[in-house]
């Protein structure tokens, strides 16, 4: 390696957003990924797309120096995009046992195979390249999370990851709080810190709050049949519902695809823990009484295929919801998700059952560090440079803020966008020439590079419909018959449908465009047609010509 490398540091996701992280760090021949995590389309804006990943096309340029990717838990807005990121790279991947559980069961689902995996244990380093990385404990709303301590050849760059500090965690594995000041003594270079919370003052509550909330909920509804909602992969939350269930003699059914799978993947790595013949099948729970079952399902924000929403609807086969049932949404909403959430809630309530959610108790605490835990963190590992990430860009603007009420010199923070290649040196942090970064929207199960194009269609067509235009014409191009135009999603008064036609037919007879071939037909057509509807209705709708020669 040559004396003249710099550290760059690459952000391909996670800023000025919330999800898809993806960060890089980059010396010389070595490139060490952090995280590689993908997000949830707004579906108004995206309709019909499944997730967004990042556009990792530096990465896939430059494959052969990537050394490895570390992950700091098992979150799907971390984990999410590997699958697709390693069918285009080869690269062993770093992280706690449940996160590398969590990622080997997509990879199986995604016929990827070959994948060098190393679990990390607290405090255990690994030497990746030239980077020596050690994986430190926090705390959040997973369990194997973890903070990196990445030794580089300028100094150590910390990431905090996705962390709270709980002292009373439901598994009683508290954030390594002595090894991170022991870090920060030794001095660290550059700190990246989680910005979710930085607008909530004090603390986060902790996951042992809703235990309690749980706790009274069994105990005030001993009658009826309980159904709770949340994340699937809060495995903390999970295992204090099952303790609660256990309690209350109930037996326990996992809905939702992802509940199923996460249940099993944690409870083979004893990450989550109950007796075995404490948990039905979903499909088989027609003869236990209501009083003696708790389902614990997905759907939590409102999904429209998801468990929760399909009970909700009188779509999911062996769960009819009456006044019977109680519904737990043990979750907060994700912005964005607030009305499919609310519309899960109404058709729940319609349905006679009582529903319960956080604005109600305390069925829900964030996995995230509120500013004075943000500020202990930064007080702990005392940086000489900070760059807040994970968060929009008003969460990163208050971070920085936050930062410099902290001490933190103004001239040593940065606030990322998206592509940004930062230099990293004991000098300072300077901005290099930026790199392609942003979103590739998955439709179904793989990327395309038309998604874009497929996307703005759709929008075309939910805003202004659709029109097809039949023409049959001669050898010559005159139209034979009167043309047959077909439109949905667009209301046209007899007059303007009866003008279409006579257009079409009027201009096509004029000589000038006899002997057109049929592309050049077709984009006739559609001018016509796109000039009477936007005229007269304001409307730009698709139009699809469909020439036919007689």
């Amino acid at each position: 390696m040559s004396k003249k490398s710099k550290l760059k540091l690459i952000f391909l996701g996670g800023v000025g957003e919330i999800g898809k992280n993806m960060y890089a760090l980059e010396y010389g021949d070595h490139i060490l990924v952090v995280d590689s995590g993908m997000s949830f389309p707004d579906s108004e804006l995206m309709p019909g797309i499944d997730y967004v990943i990042p556009d990792y096309n530096y990465l896939v340029a430059n494959k052969s120096k990537i050394r490895g990717i570390v992950l700091t838990h098992g979150h799907e807005d971390h984990i999410g995009a590997l699958p697709f990121l390693l069918k285009e790279i080869e690269a062993p991947l770093y992280g706690s046992n449940l996160t590398l559980a969590l990622v080997e069961h997509k990879l199986k689902e995604h016929k990827i195979r070959g994948v060098k995996t190393y679990v990390a244990k607290d405090r255990e380093a690994f030497t990746i390249g030239c980077f020596r990385v050690e994986f430190v404990r926090v705390t959040h709303s997973i369990a194997g999370a973890f903070a990196l301590s990445i030794e580089t050849p300028q100094g150590v760059v910390f990431f905090t990851g996705d962390f709270k500090i709980d002292h009373t965690p439901v598994d009683g594995k508290t954030i390594d709080l002595a090894r991170i000041a022991e870090i920060g003594t030794r001095g660290v270079l550059l700190m990246l810190q989680d910005s979710t919370n930085v607008e909530r003052d004090g603390f986060s509550m902790s996951e042992r709050r809703v235990g309690q909330s749980l706790e009274n909920i069994f105990s005030q509804n001993m009658h009826k049949r309980l159904i709770i909602a949340t994340f699937a992969s809060n495995i903390h939350r999970v295992q204090q519902i099952i303790n609660c269930a256990l309690k209350y003699n109930r037996k326990i059914a996992f809905s939702g695809r992802s509940m199923i799978n996460i249940a099993e993947i944690a409870a083979k790595i004893k990450e989550l823990n109950y007796p075995a013949d404490s948990v039905v099948d979903i499909e088989k729970i027609g003869g236990i009484p209501y009083d003696r079952l708790c389902i614990i399902s997905t759907g939590t924000q409102g999904e429209q295929d998801s468990a929760l929403a399909r009970m909700a609807q009188d779509d999911f086969k062996r769960v009819t919801i009456s006044s019977t049932d109680t519904v737990v949404l043990s979750s907060s909403p994700i912005p964005g998700n607030e009305k499919g959430i609310y519309k899960v809630i109404n058709n729940l309530c319609r349905k006679g059952a009582d529903v319960i959610y956080q604005s109600l108790t305390d069925v829900h605490v964030s996995g995230h560090a509120c500013r004075e835990e943000l500020k202990m963190m930064m007080a702990l590992v005392k940086p000489k440079y900070f760059i807040p990430i994970h968060g929009e860009y008003r969460h990163l603007k208050q971070h920085a803020e936050l930062g410099m009420r902290m001490g933190i010199p103004k001239a040593n923070i940065l606030i990322p966008e998206l592509g940004n290649v930062i230099e990293v040196s004991k000098a300072g942090l300077k901005k290099l020439e930026p790199v392609r970064a942003g979103s590739v929207m998955l439709d179904g199960s793989a990327a395309s590079d038309n998604v874009d194009m497929v996307v703005r269609d759709r929008l075309q067509l939910a805003e202004d419909g659709f029109v097809v235009a039949i023409v049959i014409v001669s050898a010559t191009g005159e139209p034979t018959v009167t043309p047959n135009i077909i439109m949905r999603g667009i209301s046209v008064p007899d007059n303007v449908y009866d003008d279409m036609k006579d257009t079409i037919v009027n201009r096509l007879r004029d000589g000038s465009y006899r002997e057109l071939d049929g592309a050049e037909l077709n984009r006739t057509v559609r001018k016509l047609l796109a000039k009477i509807l936007f005229n007269r209705l304001k409307k730009r709708p698709m139009i699809v010509p469909v020439i036919v020669e007689n």
